[in-house]
């Protein structure tokens, strides 16, 4: 069992970044924040190109192309028919193949079904020299449990070392128990190869009635992943209920909990659990209590931002801040709130290739923003 941390860390409240050129000051890094484009429909995921460009999702169902000159007006073509968005369901999380430079191959989260029968899937296509349209789209995975009403899809995607790559999911919403049985893939965390198949060393691959393709369970809802720098370990946070959003460190086979331990109540005030740890439960080694919605997660490598490397970003939707989290091995030993002024919903937050930090502004109006040194 890992020690959950107390949430004692000061916050700082920092000024509004509502002016691209006025400087806000950190305990770590004095930063401004500009504006790289404008006029996404909620905004989900983002992926950057060679050369610096990116493509981002919006959840409602368009794939986008942002470079030097801001969002291209026309879309980048080519996503599959049976897209459905249905409330927190649509385009969501994006990646691009390790290879990417060889093969061009793009990979996304979405959900598909209808507004009654509904399920997270993966997806890939192999996008053109001039960015306009995705080729030879397939599905490679569907979760099997077609659920009603548009939740908790999760649809985060993450490549590993070792060239498999992760996909993390939710509970469905109406689902929670599900989180705990084998036989399905709601609110569990998938391990797949880049073709969809299942890796020989997945924890359940000869487990009788057990998906196969499931790396951990007793997930809620997990929008965000990233690996340590440090450690090689992956992170992951995931949506609590009222209260109880939590960081965890996912391991092979291990069960996080969800609905049978948990730091959050019902929305409605009733309890969930009577209990926060248990025998055969992982804990996380951070939690939020309120809830702040987390979205996004990034580990800082780069050399605009000396004082935040080795850090963990995440984004706030409830919270609307972008958090810096320092960390110590797998040890979270300091919080600082970013951004808290300006009332952005962060829906997703990555480091790019020229060191600088982008997040996403989830509203119909949304952004890309870029945090850039005060000194450039």
């Amino acid at each position: 069992m890992r020690r959950v941390l107390a949430l004692s860390a000061a916050a700082l409240v920092l000024g509004s970044a509502a002016h691209a050129q006025e400087v806000i000051e950190s305990t770590q890094a004095d930063f401004r924040v500009a504006s790289v484009a404008e006029g996404l429909e909620f905004p989900w995921g983002m992926a950057f190109l060679p050369g610096g460009a990116m493509l981002v999702s919006e959840r409602e169902g368009r794939l986008r192309y942002v470079d030097e000159n801001g969002l291209r007006e026309q879309e980048v073509s080519g996503l599959p028919d049976d897209l459905l968005v249905e409330r927190q369901g649509g385009l969501l999380g994006l990646a691009l193949h390790p290879q990417f430079e060889d093969n061009r191959l793009v990979y996304f989260a979405y959900s598909a079904g209808t507004p009654a029968a509904n399920h997270t899937a993966l997806g890939r296509g192999r996008l053109n020299e001039d960015a306009t349209a995705l080729t030879d789209v397939e599905e490679l995975f569907q979760v099997n449990f077609d659920k009603e009403r548009g939740f908790h899809f999760g649809g985060r995607i993450q490549f590993l070392t070792d060239g498999t790559l992760m996909l993390t999911l939710g509970d469905g919403g109406l689902h929670r128990n599900e989180s705990q049985n084998l036989a399905n893939h709601l609110g569990t965390l998938v391990r797949l190869n880049d073709d969809g198949s299942v890796p020989f060393d997945n924890p359940f691959v000869t487990s009788r009635g057990a998906q196969p393709e499931i790396f951990s369970y007793g997930h809620r809802n997990i929008q965000g992943i990233a690996i340590n720098p440090d450690t090689g370990s992956v992170w992951t946070h995931e949506h609590g209920a009222r209260g109880g959003d939590e960081i965890n460190i996912v391991e092979s086979g291990l069960n996080y909990g969800w609905p049978a331990v948990t730091y959050g109540i019902n929305y409605n005030g009733s309890p969930i659990s009577d209990a926060t740890e248990g025998e055969g439960y992982e804990e996380p080694i951070w939690y939020w209590n309120p809830s702040i919605a987390p979205s996004g997660m990034a580990f800082y490598q780069g050399d605009a931002f000396p004082g935040w490397q080795g850090d963990v970003f995440v984004g706030a939707l409830a919270g609307s801040m972008l958090v810096r989290y320092e960390v110590d091995g797998d040890r979270v030993i300091g919080e600082e709130q970013l951004l808290t002024e300006a009332g952005h919903r962060i829906r997703d937050v990555q480091t790019g290739p020229d060191g600088y930090i982008y997040i996403l502004t989830d509203d119909l109006d949304g952004q890309v923003l870029r945090l850039e040194p005060a000194t450039r």
